[in-house]
């Protein structure tokens, strides 16, 4: 006959075994689980075809009941040049490692249009002008700071943020354009914000095209 202390023995050691066994099942699971598909083989970034503008996109979280006031010289003066820099770039197709109005990339064009309009020498490369000035939250976006984005592939994405929800870069479907930081695609894969300068230093740049 079996004592109770070895009925409570048997019991011990089968819910051991249980736990093992449970264990050995989880841990088959894991393993024979099928794991998140791979990625498919990065393709350059600007080789990829990108949105423009979506319809009734909402615009970025600061505008929401919180317009930037344009009555402000700084901020007015800041987004006329960056609109008048749009007049003369739109259009403009996209060409990787272009610098010109034959073709001109995403970091290319920040950097033209900061040297034309501001007198401020920005690095070429993207990877390089990530580095310059100060963090700035999505929510307290300025004009003129840097947008950055950092999609599927190789490469990072750069534009100039004009006020409204819109920042203008170099499209490699459709050139230089205006955007809307709030475009579905733009909105998953943005990353961070640059202030190279504040707008009120911005504006005070601009007066040289009135002499």
């Amino acid at each position: 006959m079996i004592s109770r202390n070895e009925r409570g023995a048997i019991r011990r050691d089968a819910r051991r075994l249980a736990g093992v066994g449970l264990l050995l099942v989880t841990l088959a699971g894991c393993a024979s689980a099928p794991r998140e598909a791979a990625p498919p083989d990065d393709v350059a970034y600007f080789e990829r075809p990108l949105p423009s503008l979506a319809e009734g996109a909402l615009m970025s979280p600061h505008e929401d009941g919180a317009s930037l006031d344009f009555s402000n010289p700084a901020l007015a003066r800041v987004r006329q040049a960056l609109l008048d820099a749009h007049e003369r770039w739109v259009g403009t197709p996209y060409r990787l490692g272009g610098e010109s109005s034959r073709g001109i990339d995403c970091s290319a064009l920040v950097q033209r249009v900061f040297a034309e309009n501001f007198r401020i020498e920005l690095p070429r490369t993207t990877r390089a002008q990530v580095q310059e000035g100060t963090p700035v939250a999505r929510d307290e976006l300025l004009v003129g700071d840097l947008v950055f984005f950092r999609p599927p592939g190789a490469y990072h994405h750069v534009g100039i943020y004009v006020g409204e929800g819109f920042f203008l870069h170099a499209s490699t479907s459709q050139g230089v354009i205006l955007s809307e930081l709030d475009n579905v695609y733009w909105r998953r894969h943005y990353w961070q914000a640059r202030r190279p300068m504040e707008p009120t230093q911005l504006a005070q740049r601009t007066t040289w095209f009135d002499s």
